[in-house]
């Protein structure tokens, strides 16, 4: 089995920061090896750290051998000057910002040599997630297999053959659970439209979201369109549903349109 990393330095405590090093001390990771930097960090991070005893903000840090970067992307010129010293020749920087490109990094951590840059979504809570990475030429085959260690035990880990594609996994996979709950409020509301109550109508709107994504994940050898279409009776009510939600500007004419949307905004927050 592949070892974990002997350091590991997390900077960026958030949903996503704090999410993955729960998922890593889960998995195996010993509380010695970690460290976390997070100028505000939750209490749950803070209870955290007095439960498993990793360290918190220590004032010294020495290059580690992984350095996530789970900071906003926004942030990053901010800690850049804070964090520098913490990359060097040897150490593998992991960046999950969106829209910061390896070029960008670099020029930011003038030392790091060998970057992946990674889109892992907010599921690796529960140990569902997705991740897609990228890795430059300077990572090493056992970098790689940290990195798929890494995000291995939060969810699925998928590599990337060209750093563009990363733009197009953030607007699908590290969007997309906004979507699902963006859906489930419009049939929540769809369903008070129809006269029923309000609390009613989410449950209804949760209980087949989450009930459809786990018949999904069981029936993984079957594919999508066959699973709709087992539930569409030719002339019934879903077939009229669908015939609306297939229609012109449908469905999807309207996430195509949203996920190039997301893409773009991608793109545009590199630099």
């Amino acid at each position: 089995m592949t070892q974990w990393p002997m350091r590991l330095i997390l900077v960026g405590a958030g949903k996503m920061g704090g999410a993955m090093a729960l998922g890593w001390l889960e998995g195996g990771l010993a509380p010695s090896s970690l460290t976390i930097l997070e100028p505000n960090p939750s209490n749950e991070i803070v209870s955290l750290a007095a439960s498993r005893g990793f360290a918190l903000n220590p004032r010294k840090s020495a290059p580690p051998d992984v350095l996530v970067l789970a900071v906003k992307p926004q942030s990053l010129d901010s800690a850049a000057s804070k964090i520098a010293t913490l990359a060097d020749k040897r150490t593998l920087v992991l960046s999950i910002l969106a829209g910061k490109t390896i070029v960008n990094l670099k020029a930011r951590l003038p030392e790091a040599r060998a970057i992946v840059r990674a889109m892992p979504n907010t599921p690796a809570a529960i140990g569902r997630g997705v991740t897609a990475a990228f890795a430059s030429p300077e990572v090493t085959a056992e970098q790689r297999r940290w990195s798929e260690r890494l995000f291995g035990v939060v969810g699925a880990f998928h590599w990337l053959d060209d750093e563009g594609a990363i733009d197009a996994v953030t607007a699908i996979s590290g969007s997309g659970p906004a979507y699902v709950f963006a859906l489930t409020e419009a049939l929540a509301a769809a369903a008070e439209k129809l006269g029923l109550p309000a609390e009613l109508a989410m449950s209804l709107a949760r209980g087949t979201v989450e009930g459809s994504g786990e018949l999904m994940r069981r029936e993984s050898a079957t594919s999508p369109a066959t699973l709709r279409q087992n539930v569409t009776s030719p002339g019934g009510a879903t077939a009229a549903a669908l015939a609306v939600l297939q229609g012109e500007g449908g469905l999807d004419s309207l996430m195509e349109r949203a996920a190039a949307a997301a893409r773009a905004r991608a793109v545009e927050m590199a630099g």
